[in-house]
């Protein structure tokens, strides 16, 4: 093992002992409990925003494609001279 491979183990150690001290005074001491308690219904509220936020950008991706679609069909109707054919397809960059 070259002196990188040490350091990198020694490394991942060190942050092995921290999540795990991190953890036990989060579960295992009063005061930890209590910060959880505290924070517990704030990240249930972001969790709630960015399932919101996710629904918002796939409502918004669709109308984007519904979009291009409509945009794709009137170009080629044009170039092909038929006007009001709306049988043009072209692949949506979305």
């Amino acid at each position: 093992m070259n002196a990188d491979e040490r350091t990198q183990v020694f490394l991942m150690a060190v942050a092995g002992a921290v999540v795990g001290a991190l953890a036990g005074y989060l579960y295992f001491t009063e005061r930890g409990k209590q910060f959880m308690a505290s924070w517990e219904p704030k990240l249930d509220s972001a969790m709630r925003e960015m399932g919101h936020l996710r629904e918002t950008v796939t409502k918004a991706q669709a109308v984007a494609s519904e979009g291009w679609r409509s945009i794709s069909q009137i170009a080629s109707s044009r170039r092909e001279g038929k006007g009001d054919d709306w049988g043009g397809r072209q692949s949506s960059p979305f």
